[in-house]
């Protein structure tokens, strides 16, 4: 795996992003990159450079595949991505990311799997050939397995985000599963928040010669996070919720 150091650009103006995406960017409050950003940005610019990063919780690791990513899939119409997140609201919050970054007038049309949610509002997003797919193992392999209405096959950017998590949860045999059936992938990304021995051997199995991509203490999270949790029963969840 290659190690790279390279110099925290000043702004997103720096980035060799198209026009659309940096006016999007400034519309949303976004000026400039995050450490992670910054150094997976340019790589993941590159055709066929796969990207193994590892940065904190809340450094802006979203924003490190999704930006690129979007880039390319304005650039090719031929692009089409798949990203898997260990849960739901991950799968949400990276599908909010690049429905905000993809112009209305692109024609990029998008599919949100993930457990919870109607199932009949996935087979119609499926069937209008989505080039933007997000969500969780269990869901995505249940509409390749089961259903059949999700061709990994055309898929050419795959994007395994909080793998660490994904392995704990005990995903691992889904992903090994989904990936079975995509032969046309010409990038991969992993990004995650530490980096163990599994890790490092998925990595081995999943990813090309990537690039390594670290910043900050990747053994903790970052120290703007708070943590908290409240243990309670199942039907005081709800009102917790909205308190």
């Amino acid at each position: 795996m290659a190690y790279i150091s390279t110099l925290f650009m000043q702004n997103f103006d720096n980035l060799t992003l198209p026009k659309p995406i940096l006016e999007r960017l400034t519309r949303m409050g976004f000026h400039k990159p995050t450490p992670i950003q910054a150094k997976a940005i340019p790589v993941a610019l590159e055709s066929g450079k796969d990207i193994l990063g590892t940065a904190q919780t809340g450094t802006g690791k979203t924003g490190a595949f999704v930006i690129p990513i979007c880039a390319k899939l304005l650039k090719n119409q031929e692009d089409a991505v798949l990203v898997l997140t260990p849960t739901r609201e991950l799968a949400v919050q990276v599908m909010g990311v690049f429905r905000k970054l993809l112009l209305r007038d692109s024609h990029l049309r998008t599919a949100l799997l993930i457990g919870g949610a109607p199932l009949g509002r996935q087979l119609k997003a499926l069937n209008a050939s989505p080039r933007v797919i997000v969500g969780t193992p269990g869901r995505v392999y249940d509409h390749i397995s089961n259903h059949r209405t999700f061709n990994v096959g055309k898929i050419t950017l795959l994007v395994l985000d909080e793998m660490d998590l994904m392995l704990d949860r005990g995903f691992d045999v889904q992903v090994a599963a989904i990936m079975k059936g995509m032969h046309g992938l010409k990038q991969r990304f992993m990004f995650s928040a530490t980096l163990s021995a599994r890790m490092e051997a998925i990595a081995k199995k999943y990813l090309k010669s990537p690039t390594r991509l670290r910043v900050g203490n990747t053994d903790s999270p970052h120290e703007n996070i708070t943590q908290e949790m409240l243990v309670m029963a199942s039907k005081e969840k709800y009102g917790a919720l909205l308190a």
